[in-house]
């Protein structure tokens, strides 16, 4: 009986997930700062779980080229950092100074979250919902978010700002 009542709250997770909007999450950036998704309607959405600690960091230099070259033209790279995989700093403390400091990033960095599990910060299980995608597996995994809200790509934790940059510049139109 809990069973079903488990499959049943899961399904109806995943169906609020379904029906809900990019533009319906809110998040904190790391100083304090309140994020409201739905300030970004009419932008491109870069999502990215950063840790920096992990052999990935350097992909920050060209997360933070992307948002230097594109975000006049309504780009935003948001950048929210994860201990998942127990490749950040201990509960963030200086994540964002040492994220200026060593790859000069710039873009909006937010409090720490989790990716997976029972835990997972809501608008993670909505962007794996709405790409049908499984667990993140690794830091650096990314998700294009289109100007009307839609979740377009998810991005493999390998694959560099670099070779995004087309999909980026074809969301942007």
């Amino acid at each position: 009986m809990n069973i079903a009542k488990t499959e049943n709250n899961q399904e109806q997770k995943e169906e609020l997930f379904m029906s809900a909007s990019i533009y319906d999450f809110k998040l904190t950036e790391m100083g304090g700062t309140p994020i409201d998704l739905a300030d970004y309607r009419g932008k491109v959405l870069l999502i990215v779980n950063t840790a920096s600690k992990c052999g990935l960091a350097p992909q920050l230099r060209g997360l933070q080229k992307l948002h230097d070259e594109y975000a006049k033209q309504g780009l935003v790279v948001l950048g929210m950092p994860s201990n998942q995989f127990h490749q950040e700093l201990k509960d963030g403390d200086g994540t964002e100074e040492y994220c200026q400091v060593h790859f000069g990033v710039t873009f909006p960095l937010t409090k720490m979250v989790v990716l997976n599990g029972k835990d997972a910060h809501p608008l993670w299980q909505f962007l794996k919902a709405q790409t049908g995608s499984g667990a993140i597996k690794w830091n650096y995994t990314k998700f294009l978010v289109g100007r009307d809200g839609t979740v377009l790509r998810r991005f493999a934790p390998v694959t560099t700002p670099e070779k995004i940059e087309p999909d980026v510049v074809q969301a942007l139109g």
